[in-house]
């Protein structure tokens, strides 16, 4: 099943072509080999460098989940922005956080809905973000999932995966859509992007007993691929000083 490649509208292809003026295409490191069909991969966040690095930089097509707030109404979406996200987060004062997204919730609603995001859930609306996720895969698109507990902020070394994805991986099995899986860790300091060799739906959900148990795996994993750029970061500076 190859991917099929979709052009989003003119106006938010522009935007991301400015965008890309300023934020230049990170390394991409591949521990086997590169995702090109459709697949899953899961990532750290990195407050909203993550997201926007993908976006631009990705070279195949892809939506990401993200929670509904996100996909909502401009009062919704200024809510979650100024409480939740800068406020909870990202850490910025509530009352600078509410002044800032008078400017922000107009540009993020935007920005969202030319993001295409698939919107999650913590109740049974989830089983809709299930279908529109499978539909997806079988349109030849991938999924791009952030698992990490970021209530309380965004961490180099992660804290607290959601096992939701275990649950899509379930889900992928039962429809004969066993698409590969990718870990993947993005370190913004050393403006690179790892991804682990592939796995398959069914052999992560053989991998350990439970969800929960599958989830801290991958975190832990996740974690490891952080260390390795890291590792490999400080390598290339030693290098460099010997010269």
């Amino acid at each position: 099943m190859k991917q099929i490649r979709k052009k989003k509208h003119p106006i938010f292809n522009g935007f991301k072509a400015f965008l890309r003026l300023f934020k230049k295409k990170p390394k991409m490191v591949y521990l086997g080999k590169q995702p090109k069909e459709p697949c899953i991969i899961l990532s750290n966040h990195v407050g909203s460098s993550g997201p926007i690095t993908y976006e631009l930089h990705a070279d195949f097509q892809f939506r990401f989940w993200g929670t509904y707030e996100m996909n909502g109404d401009f009062k919704t979406l200024y809510k979650y922005l100024s409480k939740d996200f800068y406020h909870a987060k990202l850490h910025m004062p509530l009352w600078l956080s509410r002044i800032w997204c008078v400017i922000a919730a107009p540009v993020a609603h935007g920005f969202y809905k030319g993001l295409e995001l698939i919107s999650t859930y913590k109740d049974t609306r989830f089983w809709g973000t299930m279908k529109e996720s499978l539909a997806t895969l079988q349109d030849g698109k991938s999924l791009i999932i952030f698992p990490e507990d970021s209530t309380h902020g965004y961490y180099d070394n992660l804290q607290f995966f959601f096992s939701g994805f275990t649950l899509l991986a379930k889900a992928c099995v039962q429809k004969d859509l066993d698409v590969p899986i990718y870990f993947a860790y993005y370190s913004k300091k050393h403006k690179t992007i790892m991804f682990d060799k592939p796995t398959t739906c069914s052999e992560l959900l053989n991998s350990a007993p439970t969800k929960e148990e599958i989830a801290e795996n991958t975190r832990v994993r996740i974690n490891a691929l952080g260390e390795e750029i890291n590792k490999k970061a400080e390598e290339e500076l030693q290098a460099k000083k010997k010269k």
